[in-house]
């Protein structure tokens, strides 16, 4: 068999290896609620993929309330988001992995191909054990390990350096705007979990949609075309 030219694949977290984005909208509009802030899902849509003090600014900016706590207030705030979004994690379970992810990840182990995690969630590791996806992910780059957050590339580029994988032979999958953003910014081949996500090299509506054959097909054609004269 034809040895792949992949060395690594690299997992969003949240609305695609699991719906944990539901929690977090849930997470902040409790929040938001209690400083008199009412948001919408599609509002929520804005914070996939950005970290915790990030998300708590545009909601504060969305209210008009920007200016009306310190730092520590704000930090306060978000750690209190953040307890209100662990309680809704006690109900995760195996079963809450989303559509074609086992297969998916199957399908790339059976390659042996690494798997990386990029999540700017602090509970990624709690988020792993609910799933018992820990021994699936050869090496998780979260909010722990970076200062920069998505749209930046940093995030990306530690879980490539984590698995000592060359970004440019390297897939990152993402369901957010940021997300695809934060790939494309590291240099690696992007595949994005739903409609809005056309920057994307590649699109896919859900995630029981993710077929490796297709992803490694396009893989590919994008990297002979990265890799021809004309492009360097």
């Amino acid at each position: 068999m034809k040895k792949s030219m992949i060395e690594a694949v690299v997992f969003d977290l949240d609305g695609v290896i699991t719906d944990t984005a539901h929690y977090h909208f849930l997470a902040w509009k409790q929040l938001a609620n209690e400083i008199g802030i009412t948001i919408d899902e599609t509002f929520n849509e804005m914070l996939k993929g950005i970290s915790r003090l990030d998300s708590l600014e545009l909601i504060l900016q969305y209210g008009n309330r920007q200016h009306d706590f310190s730092t520590e207030e704000k930090e306060e705030m978000a750690n209190k988001k953040n307890d209100h979004y662990r309680l809704y994690l006690n109900d995760l379970k195996p079963e809450h992995v989303l559509p074609g992810i086992p297969e998916l990840i199957r399908n790339i182990k059976a390659e042996g191909i690494q798997i990386g995690l990029a999540s700017v969630s602090k509970n990624a590791g709690t988020v792993l054990k609910a799933l018992e996806l820990e021994a699936a992910f050869d090496f998780c780059a979260d909010a722990a390990k970076i200062s920069k957050s998505k749209p930046d590339p940093e995030i990306f580029l530690t879980a490539c350096s984590g698995l000592s994988a060359d970004p440019l032979r390297s897939i990152g999958i993402e369901d957010a705007v940021a997300g695809i953003e934060s790939i494309k910014a590291s240099g690696m081949f992007a595949v994005g979990v739903g409609h809005t996500l056309q920057e994307a090299d590649l699109v896919f509506e859900t995630t029981n949609q993710l077929q490796w054959v297709n992803i490694k097909e396009e893989f590919d054609h994008w990297i002979s075309r990265c890799e021809t004269p004309d492009s360097l």
